[in-house]
């Protein structure tokens, strides 16, 4: 079987972060072939980075189990999807001043770094539809959460109208296809999370017509409790935060205060991360102090990958699905 990827960095990838891409792409696969289940975190502008055109084709080949995201991310491949030819790129953008920031505002346009989001045709075309949903919702007194809405809205097929990427590059469609079980820890810090407060604000939605952060780490306890046999369950962790610290406190929660002292550690982790350890950073702290935390057993495989996960992740997915 061709396998280039693999050829080139197995071939080239020796040493120092590049060795330890090569060791944790390997320890994934291996976690995969003998029976494991493995959860991936997203945290960042991994979206807006466009990493859907990869893992997408994770999700399709069954590679991930289970998503945990930010808000920003959960939107962002859907405002990629719908507006992609109305996004603007500002290569120069560490020579900005403050007047072509505020230049860029009022044209509409939410600056990520070199990447700039359209507002109107992206923010509000989803605004347009979410919010016919999330009230739809209420009327009949039905709850979820909020990537249950974004599948309702994907998979109701008014969004079609709008694509301006291919479908198979939307990890989003390709998450809602299979149902993929996702939490959104913190979701309210998002754009759609700041435009469903506001109806709440002005009494047009119930606060409770969205299922609460709470109420996720629950479901996933749940998820976790039925799925973590045998091999068990792997942490593949892109930057930090709380899409990383939210689902992998679930363990120690499960074992301390739930008292179930059979609850296996993750089977595996990994984290791709350009944040230094430094005093305090949970984003840079090294694997170990999670097993302080009750999070890593000792015997745990611990992988870390201290570079940019736009130019990690894609290498490492590809030779996932070249060899798993």
């Amino acid at each position: 079987m061709n396998k280039p990827i693999t050829e080139f960095i197995e071939k080239y990838y020796l040493h120092f972060n590049a060795a330890a891409l090569v060791d944790a792409s390997k320890g994934y696969v291996a976690h995969l072939k003998d029976g494991g289940k493995m959860m991936i975190t997203l945290a960042g502008a991994m979206s807006t980075a466009e990493l859907g055109k990869i893992l997408a084709e994770m999700i399709r080949q069954g590679k991930v189990d289970f998503i945990s995201c930010t808000g920003a991310n959960l939107e962002e491949d859907l405002m990629n999807l719908v507006a992609h030819s109305h996004y603007e790129r500002v290569p120069h953008y560490r020579d900005l001043t403050p007047q072509e920031e505020w230049d860029l505002l009022e044209r509409g346009l939410n600056r990520v770094t070199d990447t700039c989001i359209p507002e109107e045709e992206a923010f509000r075309r989803l605004q347009k539809h979410i919010v016919d949903i999330w009230k739809d919702a209420e009327a009949k007194g039905e709850r979820y959460f909020p990537h249950e809405y974004m599948y309702k809205m994907i998979l109701s097929g008014v969004l079609e109208q709008y694509y301006e990427i291919p479908r198979e590059n939307s990890w989003m469609i390709a998450a809602a296809e299979k149902n993929l079980p996702i939490v959104v820890p913190g979701w309210e810090d998002s754009t759609m999370g700041n435009i469903f407060a506001s109806y709440c604000i002005k009494g047009e939605l119930k606060a409770t017509t969205m299922k609460s952060g709470i109420e996720y780490m629950t479901y996933l306890a749940d998820w976790y409790t039925k799925n973590c046999a045998g091999k068990g369950v792997g942490f593949f962790q892109i930057g930090g935060g709380i899409a990383g610290d939210f689902p992998i406190c679930v363990v120690p929660m499960l074992y301390q205060d739930m008292e179930m002292h059979d609850i296996p550690f993750w089977s595996y982790f990994c984290q791709i991360s350009d944040s230094t350890t430094s005093y305090g950073s949970y984003s840079g702290a090294v694997p170990n102090e999670k097993i302080t935390w009750g999070k890593l057993d000792i015997t745990t495989p611990k992988f870390i990958v201290e570079s940019d996960a736009t130019i990690c992740a894609p290498l490492m997915f590809s030779y996932i699905l070249e060899n798993a």
